[in-house]
């Protein structure tokens, strides 16, 4: 039987279970063994990570060629235009290459509880929300994409992993699922 873990990671917390320099990890909140993180969240970011005693669910999870899709609650500096919205739904272009087109959204700002520590506040300028949808992982794309069109990340919130989601799960708690 697959096991299948939804944690909802805090920020702050490394997305692996041992850290040589003693931070926050996985096994601060995951004491269930022989199951392993189905892909990565920074440690600067939160949201949705799902865990699995599985290889071959965890590979249709994170291996691009599956084009598993992950939505991401994106809290951006300033206001991003048609353009830029059109451009990260393009593809942008990174160091790494063209990324593959994304879904993105304006949205509402969601209803999460104030992070910890608190995101940097600027009075004169103003911030926005944004989903995008992604298919692809790269290292830190998200950040990388929004920073390229002039938008850069503030926080950076993972929402939903192919059919599931954030919903029900408190920041620093998880539930199992029997498949």
């Amino acid at each position: 039987m697959t096991r299948i873990v939804l944690f909802h990671k805090p920020w702050g917390v490394l997305p692996q279970f041992t850290d040589p320099e003693g931070r926050p990890t996985l096994a601060d909140y995951i004491r269930l063994p022989g199951v392993y993180p189905a892909g990565r969240l920074d440690r600067d970011s939160e949201g949705l990570m799902v865990l699995t005693d599985d290889g071959r669910l965890n590979a249709r999870l994170t291996q691009p060629r599956h084009k598993t899709g992950k939505t991401y609650w994106v809290q951006v500096e300033g206001e991003p235009d048609d353009a830029a919205l059109d451009t990260l739904r393009a593809g942008v272009g990174l160091r790494d290459g063209l990324t593959r087109p994304a879904r993105v959204d304006r949205m509402e700002p969601p209803d999460l509880p104030e992070r910890d520590p608190p995101v940097r506040f600027r009075r004169h300028i103003p911030t926005h929300w944004l989903a995008i949808t992604l298919d692809e992982g790269r290292n830190r794309q998200v950040r990388r994409m929004t920073a390229a069109v002039g938008h850069p990340t503030l926080r950076l919130v993972r929402y939903r992993v192919a059919s599931w989601t954030l919903d029900g799960l408190a920041r620093g708690t998880w539930r199992l699922l029997q498949d």
